[in-house]
């Protein structure tokens, strides 16, 4: 009962933490406090976010694996709704309030810039996550749910090559998110190196030559 208690706090308390970033651009664009180029910061904080909430999510399990805090698993559906969501009001953001929803505009940027096809290829890649986040699709999908989740992982590299491609000269925002990132990849690594070293190589087998 109390472990029970412990999840519906962390989730209504990470809904409200997450909803912050949204609601601290309501207020600045009703106070005026959206600087000289209200569009690029509104675009840039939402892709900012999209960003931080995927790392969030990504640190779940190496949170589990050094501390054992296995409850936060519990969170980590509401996490990657977020990132979606995040990036989905960073997508419609650009187009509309970049883009004028000019669909050839937007369809020729993406060919021009690497970095808003690379961007553009996460936001693909996520919506099949999104879309099978919940239980039916687990069960349905079963080991395919696991398989088709490991995008994650690609997501989050081209999520921070999108930021570093974007930024161009001053990269020591980007190249934080990247040391995080490669900081949670690392872990798991870590912490599934007996599985990986045994999918490549079997002591059995390399004893008997096969």
């Amino acid at each position: 009962m109390q472990r029970n208690n412990l999840i519906i706090n962390a989730k209504i308390a990470f809904f409200v933490i997450a909803l912050l970033p949204l609601a601290r651009l309501v207020w600045l664009g009703l106070t005026d406090g959206l600087g000289a180029n209200p569009v690029e910061f509104v675009i840039r904080s939402l892709g900012t976010w999209t960003l931080v909430c995927l790392l969030v999510t990504l640190s779940v399990t190496p949170i589990r694996l050094i501390f054992g805090i296995n409850w936060l698993v519990q969170l980590r559906r509401m996490m990657g709704l977020f990132t979606f969501f995040y990036v989905c009001l960073h997508l419609l953001a650009y187009a509309g309030l970049d883009q004028w929803f000019d669909w050839q505009a937007i369809v020729h940027d993406i060919a021009k810039h690497p970095y808003v096809l690379v961007g553009f290829s996460a936001f693909v890649l996520m919506i099949p996550l999104a879309v099978t986040s919940n239980q039916a699709m687990i069960r349905r999908l079963r080991q395919r749910w696991k398989m088709l989740h490991r995008l994650v992982y690609l997501i989050a590299i081209l999520g921070v090559t999108h930021y570093w491609w974007l930024v161009k000269k001053d990269v020591s925002e980007p190249f934080i998110y990247a040391v995080v990132l490669f900081i949670l990849l690392a872990v798991r690594v870590y912490y599934k190196r007996p599985r990986l070293l045994g999918t490549f190589w079997r002591p059995d087998k390399a004893a008997t030559g096969a």
